[in-house]
């Protein structure tokens, strides 16, 4: 069995959020974010703005500033690094829209569904733009060389997706390097970058790497669990939508593995498109073979490992903070 999480975790409002301690830090990377993204071509902060006005949870900029502050940082250098970070997410959240062909994010309309995908595309590339820029604002080498390989690896991530996520011969192993190039990446080089503008010692940089790519890959792991179990209206996507669009995510690759009903799990991905009945038995599938819990103990395992990367740094409400971030990224709705 994969090792759970410590069971002094309690439900999260018994703990400090990162979100009221670093309450002025955030209103600091959001001012950052509105001067950053303006343009004279009005389209782009329209397109831009709309889609971090949708709100999210501010992960990857949350772990720039919290790392940079555990590890005892005083400046302001992370606060344009946390943007530009969000910058690098918000990017690929555009193009990922047009690839996917999504219709709605976080319970509204995509940008590409309101404009087009031509201007999602080019918004998207105004914003990897926009990033580098800060990163060489910033003026460090290493800072430009950690955020430049995540921007190269997460496109690398989603051409590997394109070209063999539709397949029922996509491995586990193939899929948790999908999902460490797609997603644990940025969650890594966000919590490092903050790391490094601190000088932190080599080895408290790489812990918080490692902190970031557990907690991507275990959030990544709950996004393909929640896609058949959740609340829809908390969800903001239909549910099933990765099945829908023809995706083998981590609890189907499992269910198949198993051997139930392999003629069904080929039949549904040799379709253009599958219906709600083909829905409603691939979630019977995922239950009954025990695929959904098996991806999520996957998930825990992660989110031990990352609360592990917190051992070396001293108790305080920052860390505590942190380590309740994990949780929350198993213990979610959406």
């Amino acid at each position: 069995m994969p090792p759970t999480l410590k069971p002094s975790f309690s439900p999260p409002l018994a703990h400090t959020s990162l979100t009221s301690l670093l309450k002025t830090q955030l209103a600091s990377v959001d001012a950052c974010i509105l001067e950053k993204m303006q343009s004279p071509v009005a389209l782009i902060p329209q397109i831009a703005g709309y889609l971090i006005s949708l709100g999210g949870k501010r992960l990857r900029p949350l772990l720039t500033i919290a790392c940079a502050e555990l590890c005892g940082y005083k400046g302001k250098r992370h606060i344009q690094l946390a943007a530009c970070v969000e910058f690098i997410h918000t990017a690929t959240l555009l193009h990922d829209d047009v690839v996917d062909e999504s219709t709605l994010r976080r319970g509204m309309c995509t940008a590409n569904t309101l404009w087009s995908n031509k201007a999602s595309v080019l918004v998207g590339d105004f914003l990897f733009s926009r990033a580098f820029e800060l990163m060489i604002e910033d003026g460090s080498l290493d800072v430009l060389q950690i955020l430049s390989k995540a921007s190269s690896t997460i496109a690398e991530g989603e051409v590997l997706q394109l070209t063999s996520s539709h397949s029922l011969e996509l491995t586990q192993e193939m899929y948790l390097k999908i999902i460490e190039a797609k997603t644990a990446c940025l969650f890594s080089a966000a919590a490092e970058v903050g790391a490094v503008v601190a000088q932190a010692p080599q080895i408290n940089q790489k812990a918080l790497s490692q902190l970031g790519r557990s907690l991507g890959i275990a959030f990544q792991l709950m996004d393909d669990v929640l896609d058949y179990t959740a609340n829809q209206e908390k969800l903001g996507k239909k549910i099933g939508d990765d099945f829908r669009e023809g995706k083998v995510t981590l609890p189907v690759i499992l269910a198949y593995e198993k051997g139930l009903d392999h003629i069904f799990w080929e039949e549904a991905f040799k379709q253009e498109a599958r219906d709600e009945k083909s829905l409603t038995r691939a979630t019977y599938l995922l239950h009954e073979s025990g695929a959904l819990h098996e991806a999520k103990a996957l998930a825990q395992k992660f989110a031990a490992k990352a609360i592990d990367c917190l051992n070396i740094f001293p108790d305080s409400s920052l860390k505590e903070a942190l380590q309740n971030l994990v949780y929350l990224s198993l213990h979610r709705e959406a």
